[in-house]
């Protein structure tokens, strides 16, 4: 597998390749994932480093990618060493190790599509320069109805819609005391200083949230560093957690917020808030919308409206049986999405391009 983005920073591009990576090596498969390297990582023995990350903005956040000529020169080292039954690159049109990689073998080649955007003016430009090395990818995957449209807009074909998956058993986390709070709890899972994720509308509702709720609890997990201001000792800055604290976390909020204002082609963090058991309350974007299934498994508002947020947040915080209604009904739709599930559906791409 090829991964475009440095595995060391947070993202649902590289949860999925480490994710899919130890999946696959349970089953017994032989694997070995591309990817940048930040200089601190320490990196699983499965992976092989494409060259140093460099921060690139891309689609509203930055992206950690490798490209020049010393990179190219290990992609074509590690596809010729390996001798790959399948090459799996992720992402194809960053500027990345991904394509180097297309321009560097003939295959056979899969490629999974995670992006979406309602225009993309750099893909329109460059489509040109890319459809040699997107011609030769045998099999298309796209984690979305979303991105697969952005995918057949922008270089064409069709592609098989496979979602990102999660391991469900690693969400059945147990309540914090000290992260309860009498009036409920709320948690944000994010980078914080990445705007389209959309911490900041949260922030700027924390006011309308206390004054109904004195003693309410507002959990903020995440890397990075949020605005410097002054806020109450009701929120609570975590910084970056663990898996099992994110459990924990998710497991003992009455509601989870995902105020994100756009640039998500999917939506893994609300499959592990209700894997968790965590009612959830998400802004109204289609890939957000796709997951909640139009509402059915989650609260939508309109984005950066912080007056909807709070009004939603109060209304599911004073409505036990609605809570109680949202977690069984995500506890029901997220096995869906569980490895197990997901696996057979990849092994059978790669078994037909291998093929």
């Amino acid at each position: 597998m090829v991964c475009p983005y440095s595995l060391g920073t947070p993202g649902g591009v590289q949860n999925h390749v480490r994710d899919l990576a130890e999946a696959l090596l349970s089953l017994g498969h032989e694997i070995s994932v591309l990817a940048p390297v930040d200089d601190h990582d320490a990196i699983p023995p499965y992976v092989v480093s494409s060259g140093r990350a460099v921060g690139v903005p891309y689609n509203g956040s930055v992206a950690r990618v490798t490209f020049g000529p010393r990179t190219a020169a290990r992609v074509k080292s590690w596809l010729a060493d390996g001798n790959f039954d399948v090459v799996h690159v992720h992402e194809p049109t960053t500027p990345s190790a991904s394509i180097i990689a297309l321009w560097s073998a003939d295959g056979p080649f899969v490629a999974t599509f995670h992006t979406w955007q309602v225009r993309s003016r750099a893909m329109s430009v460059a489509s040109s320069l890319l459809r040699p090395a997107l011609e030769k990818i045998d099999a298309r995957i796209a984690v979305s109805e979303n991105a697969r449209s952005m995918m057949v807009q922008h270089v064409g074909g069709e592609a098989v819609v496979i979602p990102n998956g999660l391991y469900t058993a690693r969400f059945k986390g147990s309540p914090r005391p000290e992260w309860m709070g009498e009036d409920g709890t709320i948690s944000f899972l994010g980078r914080l200083d990445e705007p389209r994720k959309g911490l900041g509308v949260l922030l700027d509702a924390v006011p309308l949230l206390l004054a109904e709720r004195p003693r309410l609890k507002i959990l903020v997990a995440g890397s990075g560093q949020a605005a410097e201001a002054q806020y109450p000792e009701n929120v609570l800055f975590l910084g970056a957690i663990d898996d099992e604290a994110r459990a924990d976390m998710l497991a003992g909020s009455d509601v989870y917020v995902a105020p994100h204002l756009g640039g998500e082609s999917f939506g893994i963090v609300l499959l592990e808030a209700m894997a968790a058991g965590a009612p959830v309350l998400a802004s109204d974007l289609p890939a957000f919308r796709q997951v909640l299934d139009g509402g059915r498994l989650g609260e939508l508002f309109e984005p950066g409206n912080v007056a909807e947020l709070a009004a939603g947040a109060l209304r599911l915080l004073s409505r036990p049986d609605k809570r109680d209604q949202l977690r069984s009904a995500g506890l029901i739709a997220v096995p869906r999405y569980d490895w197990s599930v997901l696996l057979p559906e990849l092994l059978s791409v790669y078994e037909l391009v291998a093929r």
